[in-house]
Protein backbone atom coordinates (compact mmCIF):
# COMPACT_ATOMS: atom_id res chain seq x y z
CA UNK A 1 0.00 0.00 0.00
CA UNK A 2 1.26 3.36 -0.77
CA UNK A 3 1.90 5.38 2.68
CA UNK A 4 0.51 9.25 3.32
CA UNK A 5 3.82 11.14 3.42
CA UNK A 6 2.79 12.24 6.59
CA UNK A 7 0.65 11.50 9.26
CA UNK A 8 -2.94 11.97 8.50
CA UNK A 9 -6.34 11.79 10.86
CA UNK A 10 -9.41 9.47 9.20
CA UNK A 11 -12.75 9.28 11.22
CA UNK A 12 -14.12 5.72 10.32
CA UNK A 13 -17.49 5.21 11.54
CA UNK A 14 -19.34 1.62 12.25
CA UNK A 15 -16.45 0.09 14.44
CA UNK A 16 -18.57 -0.97 16.79
CA UNK A 17 -17.99 -5.19 16.67
CA UNK A 18 -14.27 -6.73 16.09
CA UNK A 19 -15.63 -9.00 13.02
CA UNK A 20 -17.14 -5.52 11.39
CA UNK A 21 -15.83 -4.23 8.22
CA UNK A 22 -15.21 -1.29 10.14
CA UNK A 23 -12.73 -2.88 12.61
CA UNK A 24 -11.20 -4.21 9.22
CA UNK A 25 -10.65 -0.43 8.10
CA UNK A 26 -9.60 0.71 10.93
CA UNK A 27 -6.82 -1.99 11.29
CA UNK A 28 -5.93 -1.46 7.40
CA UNK A 29 -5.40 2.48 7.82
CA UNK A 30 -3.63 2.06 11.23
CA UNK A 31 -0.97 0.48 9.16
CA UNK A 32 -0.92 2.80 6.47
CA UNK A 33 0.25 5.33 8.90
CA UNK A 34 -3.40 7.63 9.72
CA UNK A 35 -4.23 8.20 12.82
CA UNK A 36 -8.19 7.51 13.58
CA UNK A 37 -11.51 8.78 15.44
CA UNK A 38 -13.87 5.60 15.75
CA UNK A 39 -17.18 5.75 15.84
CA UNK A 40 -19.62 3.04 16.96
CA UNK A 41 -23.01 2.63 18.78
CA UNK A 42 -23.66 0.07 20.99
CA UNK A 43 -27.52 -0.15 21.13
CA UNK A 44 -27.77 -1.06 17.74
CA UNK A 45 -25.78 -4.38 17.81
CA UNK A 46 -27.41 -5.19 20.83
CA UNK A 47 -30.90 -4.67 18.67
CA UNK A 48 -29.99 -6.89 16.55
CA UNK A 49 -28.42 -9.32 18.70
CA UNK A 50 -24.99 -9.11 16.82
CA UNK A 51 -21.96 -11.10 17.33
CA UNK A 52 -19.54 -9.06 19.58
CA UNK A 53 -18.04 -8.06 23.04
CA UNK A 54 -18.43 -4.86 25.33
CA UNK A 55 -14.85 -4.07 24.54
CA UNK A 56 -14.67 -4.48 21.34
CA UNK A 57 -14.38 -0.88 20.16
CA UNK A 58 -11.41 -0.24 23.02
CA UNK A 59 -9.72 -3.59 21.86
CA UNK A 60 -9.71 -2.54 18.11
CA UNK A 61 -8.36 0.90 19.19
CA UNK A 62 -5.43 -0.83 20.88
CA UNK A 63 -4.69 -3.11 18.16
CA UNK A 64 -4.56 0.43 16.20
CA UNK A 65 -2.18 2.39 18.74
CA UNK A 66 0.14 -0.71 18.42
CA UNK A 67 0.27 0.18 14.98
CA UNK A 68 1.71 3.63 16.11
CA UNK A 69 -1.61 5.70 15.33
CA UNK A 70 -3.27 7.91 17.69
CA UNK A 71 -7.00 6.98 17.96
CA UNK A 72 -9.87 8.51 19.45
CA UNK A 73 -13.08 6.51 20.41
CA UNK A 74 -16.79 8.39 19.93
CA UNK A 75 -19.95 6.75 20.86
CA UNK A 76 -22.54 8.14 19.44
CA UNK A 77 -26.00 7.69 17.36
CA UNK A 78 -25.79 8.37 13.84
CA UNK A 79 -29.40 9.02 14.38
CA UNK A 80 -29.32 12.66 15.55
CA UNK A 81 -29.14 14.85 13.09
CA UNK A 82 -26.48 16.84 16.07
CA UNK A 83 -24.09 14.24 15.97
CA UNK A 84 -22.24 14.22 12.78
CA UNK A 85 -21.07 17.64 13.67
CA UNK A 86 -19.79 16.66 17.08
CA UNK A 87 -18.29 13.91 16.01
CA UNK A 88 -16.31 15.64 13.54
CA UNK A 89 -15.40 18.51 15.96
CA UNK A 90 -14.25 16.04 18.62
CA UNK A 91 -12.05 14.46 15.67
CA UNK A 92 -10.83 18.28 14.94
CA UNK A 93 -9.07 18.57 18.42
CA UNK A 94 -6.30 15.78 17.07
CA UNK A 95 -5.71 18.07 13.77
CA UNK A 96 -7.40 18.46 10.83
CA UNK A 97 -9.38 15.63 9.16
CA UNK A 98 -7.85 14.30 6.17
CA UNK A 99 -10.33 11.00 5.89
CA UNK A 100 -13.60 10.39 6.34
CA UNK A 101 -14.89 6.64 5.95
CA UNK A 102 -18.78 5.61 6.59
CA UNK A 103 -19.22 2.22 7.24
CA UNK A 104 -22.04 2.72 9.71
CA UNK A 105 -25.43 1.47 8.99
CA UNK A 106 -28.66 0.86 9.94
CA UNK A 107 -30.20 -2.18 8.75
CA UNK A 108 -33.51 -3.95 9.65
CA UNK A 109 -35.27 -6.41 7.32
CA UNK A 110 -38.85 -5.86 5.99
CA UNK A 111 -40.26 -5.78 2.78
CA UNK A 112 -42.76 -2.86 0.87
CA UNK A 113 -45.93 -4.67 3.15
CA UNK A 114 -44.49 -4.86 6.18
CA UNK A 115 -42.07 -1.52 6.49
CA UNK A 116 -43.58 0.47 9.15
CA UNK A 117 -42.74 4.59 9.21
CA UNK A 118 -40.49 4.41 12.56
CA UNK A 119 -38.24 1.97 10.34
CA UNK A 120 -38.55 3.66 6.94
CA UNK A 121 -37.22 7.07 8.93
CA UNK A 122 -34.90 5.24 11.22
CA UNK A 123 -32.93 3.83 8.30
CA UNK A 124 -32.81 7.21 6.15
CA UNK A 125 -31.95 9.16 9.23
CA UNK A 126 -28.49 6.25 9.80
CA UNK A 127 -27.49 5.66 5.95
CA UNK A 128 -28.60 8.50 4.27
CA UNK A 129 -29.00 11.73 6.19
CA UNK A 130 -26.21 10.97 8.76
CA UNK A 131 -24.06 10.57 5.14
CA UNK A 132 -24.94 14.05 4.18
CA UNK A 133 -24.15 15.76 7.56
CA UNK A 134 -20.89 13.84 8.00
CA UNK A 135 -19.28 14.80 4.47
CA UNK A 136 -20.70 18.88 5.27
CA UNK A 137 -18.86 18.98 8.57
CA UNK A 138 -16.02 17.16 7.12
CA UNK A 139 -15.30 19.48 4.59
CA UNK A 140 -16.39 22.55 6.58
CA UNK A 141 -13.07 22.16 8.22
CA UNK A 142 -11.25 21.73 4.33
CA UNK A 143 -9.12 24.53 2.92
CA UNK A 144 -9.67 25.50 -0.50
CA UNK A 145 -7.36 23.63 -2.61
CA UNK A 146 -4.49 26.07 -4.05
CA UNK A 147 -4.12 24.47 -6.77
CA UNK A 148 -5.70 22.28 -9.28
CA UNK A 149 -5.34 18.40 -8.39
CA UNK A 150 -4.33 19.14 -4.84
CA UNK A 151 -5.52 16.75 -2.62
CA UNK A 152 -6.98 17.47 0.92
CA UNK A 153 -9.60 15.35 1.57
CA UNK A 154 -10.72 11.49 1.14
CA UNK A 155 -14.79 10.23 1.21
CA UNK A 156 -15.81 6.75 0.97
CA UNK A 157 -18.87 5.37 1.96
CA UNK A 158 -20.00 1.70 1.96
CA UNK A 159 -23.09 0.23 0.09
CA UNK A 160 -25.06 -2.25 -0.62
CA UNK A 161 -27.21 -3.34 -3.59
CA UNK A 162 -29.29 -5.72 -1.62
CA UNK A 163 -32.97 -4.19 -1.45
CA UNK A 164 -35.81 -7.57 -1.79
CA UNK A 165 -36.89 -7.95 1.28
CA UNK A 166 -34.34 -5.33 3.18
CA UNK A 167 -36.44 -2.06 1.58
CA UNK A 168 -35.80 0.31 3.88
CA UNK A 169 -31.87 -0.44 3.63
CA UNK A 170 -31.41 -0.49 0.03
CA UNK A 171 -33.46 2.96 -0.64
CA UNK A 172 -31.44 4.17 1.93
CA UNK A 173 -28.37 2.95 0.37
CA UNK A 174 -29.07 4.03 -2.91
CA UNK A 175 -29.62 7.33 -1.18
CA UNK A 176 -26.33 7.40 0.08
CA UNK A 177 -24.46 6.54 -3.37
CA UNK A 178 -25.97 9.59 -4.65
CA UNK A 179 -24.81 12.08 -2.07
CA UNK A 180 -21.46 10.60 -2.12
CA UNK A 181 -21.18 10.55 -5.81
CA UNK A 182 -22.03 14.44 -5.49
CA UNK A 183 -19.61 15.11 -3.43
CA UNK A 184 -17.36 14.36 -5.51
CA UNK A 185 -18.37 17.07 -8.22
CA UNK A 186 -19.23 19.69 -5.40
CA UNK A 187 -16.19 19.45 -3.43
CA UNK A 188 -14.10 19.46 -6.06
CA UNK A 189 -12.53 23.27 -5.24
CA UNK A 190 -11.82 21.48 -1.67
CA UNK A 191 -9.44 18.80 -2.89
CA UNK A 192 -11.65 16.25 -2.06
CA UNK A 193 -11.85 12.64 -3.76
CA UNK A 194 -15.30 10.80 -2.88
CA UNK A 195 -16.20 7.19 -3.43
CA UNK A 196 -18.66 4.35 -2.66
CA UNK A 197 -17.83 0.77 -2.39
CA UNK A 198 -20.02 -1.80 -2.74
CA UNK A 199 -18.32 -4.90 -0.57
CA UNK A 200 -20.80 -7.43 -1.88
CA UNK A 201 -21.61 -10.15 0.76
CA UNK A 202 -19.21 -10.18 3.73
CA UNK A 203 -20.12 -12.32 7.04
CA UNK A 204 -19.63 -10.28 10.02
CA UNK A 205 -21.78 -12.30 12.50
CA UNK A 206 -25.44 -12.48 10.54
CA UNK A 207 -25.31 -15.07 7.87
CA UNK A 208 -26.46 -19.25 8.88
CA UNK A 209 -25.18 -22.04 7.37
CA UNK A 210 -27.43 -21.87 4.22
CA UNK A 211 -26.65 -18.06 3.40
CA UNK A 212 -22.96 -18.44 3.51
CA UNK A 213 -23.37 -21.92 1.20
CA UNK A 214 -25.59 -19.58 -0.97
CA UNK A 215 -23.02 -16.66 -0.72
CA UNK A 216 -19.77 -19.06 -1.94
CA UNK A 217 -22.00 -20.56 -5.21
CA UNK A 218 -22.87 -16.80 -6.08
CA UNK A 219 -18.78 -15.64 -5.99
CA UNK A 220 -16.60 -16.74 -8.89
CA UNK A 221 -13.68 -16.08 -6.27
CA UNK A 222 -15.24 -19.15 -4.31
CA UNK A 223 -15.16 -17.43 -1.11
CA UNK A 224 -16.67 -15.05 1.05
CA UNK A 225 -15.15 -11.54 1.30
CA UNK A 226 -13.70 -10.48 4.29
CA UNK A 227 -13.30 -6.80 5.92
CA UNK A 228 -9.53 -7.44 4.91
CA UNK A 229 -10.68 -7.22 0.94
CA UNK A 230 -12.88 -4.17 1.68
CA UNK A 231 -9.99 -2.40 3.56
CA UNK A 232 -7.25 -3.48 0.94
CA UNK A 233 -9.72 -1.03 -1.45
CA UNK A 234 -10.20 1.87 0.64
CA UNK A 235 -6.29 1.64 1.46
CA UNK A 236 -5.64 2.21 -2.14
CA UNK A 237 -8.44 4.93 -2.41
CA UNK A 238 -6.70 6.72 0.24
CA UNK A 239 -3.18 6.50 -1.00
CA UNK A 240 -1.57 8.84 -3.27
CA UNK A 241 -1.54 6.12 -6.11
CA UNK A 242 -5.52 5.89 -5.70
CA UNK A 243 -6.15 9.57 -6.08
CA UNK A 244 -7.48 9.36 -9.62
CA UNK A 245 -10.35 7.66 -8.94
CA UNK A 246 -13.19 9.85 -8.25
CA UNK A 247 -16.77 10.02 -8.12
CA UNK A 248 -16.74 6.17 -8.73
CA UNK A 249 -19.60 3.00 -7.34
CA UNK A 250 -16.75 0.57 -7.17
CA UNK A 251 -17.40 -2.88 -6.70
CA UNK A 252 -14.97 -5.27 -4.09
CA UNK A 253 -16.65 -8.08 -4.40
CA UNK A 254 -15.30 -11.28 -5.84
CA UNK A 255 -17.61 -11.01 -9.13
CA UNK A 256 -20.22 -12.16 -6.80
CA UNK A 257 -23.56 -11.80 -8.65
CA UNK A 258 -21.94 -11.99 -12.72
CA UNK A 259 -23.23 -14.02 -14.61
Amino acid sequence: MGLPTSRQLAVVTGVGRRRSIGAGLALGLAADGWDLVLNAWRPYDERLGMEGEADDLESIADDCRALGATVDVVFGDLADPAFPAVLLERATRLGPVSGLVMSHCESVDSSILTTDLDSWDRHFAVNARATWLLIKAFAEQLPEAASPGEVHGRIVALTSDHTVDNLPYGASKGALDRIVIAAAVELAERGVRANVVNPGPIDTGWMDDRTRTWGVEATPAGRLGTPADTADLVRFLFSPAGSWINGQLLSSNGGFGVG
